[in-house]
């Protein structure tokens, strides 16, 4: 796996390309610790034997820089940087893959970008919902070990799969200096406003003309899975599933059915 930056809008963009064949984007979520290795940790490596895998991490998240000023959410910046992340990826045919948030921001990129042809999501956000205590704590930057176990339990419904690994690749991120402050700061307020922010209008959902595949889990109390349901209804073409025994990080809890699914549906649709 090679680790590569690049300059956007006055900030290093870092990003992990590996594996050959049909091209893949992947864009991580916005929970605690939230990155490219956070997200994706369980599937690069099985997605780079079929695929030109590139993951990149958000502006304000993973290894890529922070904002200079506020606001440090900006949706509109992270379709603009995968819009960017896109023009360096070679092909005329990408498929791409967004979890949570960025399952929005996947789906505006593709109602902007001919060249993606397929899209796959995962736990995606882009309806109104109701705001629980799961879906505050995600938005709340952990100062420790408990704090951010208590978090993730909000994303994963079998907590035996917060383990050790998952755990140090989480912390590298927020125990990063002056991480947890910005991260806060990125979620101020009524954090409401970040449903709405990512809201997808029926217009925007129209030019979506690629084939999409919505994975969401049952389980999943913090983002609901009534949120992909809502939207694949709106889509003029989607699949939807629904996964039991499942939370929200799909590709964490049910990471052999997402690669199955993932397979079959980018070498369906990419070739």
């Amino acid at each position: 796996m090679v680790e590569e930056q690049f300059d956007f809008e006055g900030v290093s963009v870092n990003y992990y390309h590996l594996g050959k064949g049909q091209p893949l984007l992947l864009l991580h979520g916005s929970g605690p610790g939230a990155s490219s290795v956070g997200n994706w940790r369980s599937v690069l490596e099985p997605l780079a034997q079929q695929f030109d895998v590139y993951a990149m991490d958000l502006i304000g998240f993973g290894k890529s820089g922070r904002k200079k000023s506020e606001p440090y959410f900006d949706y509109d910046l992270w379709v603009r940087q995968a819009a960017a992340m896109l023009e360096k990826i070679p092909g005329q045919r990408v498929g791409v893959i967004g979890h949570s948030l960025s399952a929005s921001v996947g789906l505006t990129l593709a109602a902007q970008a001919p060249r993606v042809k397929a899209l796959l999501t995962t736990g995606a956000m882009g309806t109104r919902f109701e705001m629980n205590e799961g879906t505050r704590r995600t938005w709340v930057c952990p100062r420790n070990r408990e704090e951010l176990v208590l978090a993730l339990s909000g994303l994963i419904h079998d907590t035996s799969g917060i383990n050790e690994a998952y755990l140090q690749a989480r912390e590298q991120v927020i125990f990063a200096p002056g991480y947890a402050d910005y991260f806060d700061a990125m979620f101020k307020g009524d954090q409401r406003q970040y449903i709405e922010a990512a809201l997808l209008s029926q217009a925007t959902l129209d030019q979506v003309t690629c084939p999409v595949l919505m994975l969401h889990g049952r389980n999943d109390n913090s983002f609901p899975a009534s949120s992909s349901v809502e939207l694949a209804g709106k889509l003029a073409d989607a699949d939807l599933m629904l996964l039991s025994q499942c939370s929200h990080s799909v590709a964490v809890e049910r990471a052999g059915t997402f690669l199955a699914l993932a397979n079959e549906f980018f070498n369906r649709t990419l070739t």
